[in-house]
């Protein structure tokens, strides 16, 4: 037996409560992508470049040491990035240096983080 709340009527319980919500739902443009960023996050290769830039500015070779991934896949996984504007890429003289794009990216890292680290607790 199911004992989850349905609601029987077809009538607005609430419209002042609608008429605040209707204005912070996104725009259908923003939740488009806003769902390709969150398809973005769903790689762990990609996850592990992004935490590892939320320490600082590193080259393509320290990356791809840290996330044990080759250099061409880490150059790769950095274009995706690059596109989405979650990381940013600096010149020096034939290096390119990488750090996040601002640090909204490091808070959404670190808010998932901690959900994650909340749900294993509430798991015990």
């Amino acid at each position: 037996m199911n004992n989850t709340p349905i609601c029987n009527g077809n009538h607005i319980h609430n419209q002042e409560q609608l008429d605040t919500v209707s204005h912070i739902i996104p725009t259908e443009d923003e939740l488009t992508e806003l769902a390709q960023i969150f398809k973005i996050f769903g790689d762990n290769t990609r996850i592990k470049i992004l935490a590892a830039l939320s320490a600082g500015e590193l080259c393509v070779c320290d990356i791809a040491q840290l996330v044990g991934a080759s250099q061409s896949t880490v150059s790769h996984q950095l274009r995706l990035l690059k596109a989405y504007r979650l990381v940013k890429c600096r010149r020096s003289g034939k290096g390119a240096y990488y750090s996040l794009d601002d640090m909204h990216v490091s808070s959404i890292i670190n808010a998932g983080l901690e959900h994650v680290k909340e749900e294993d607790e509430n798991d015990e």
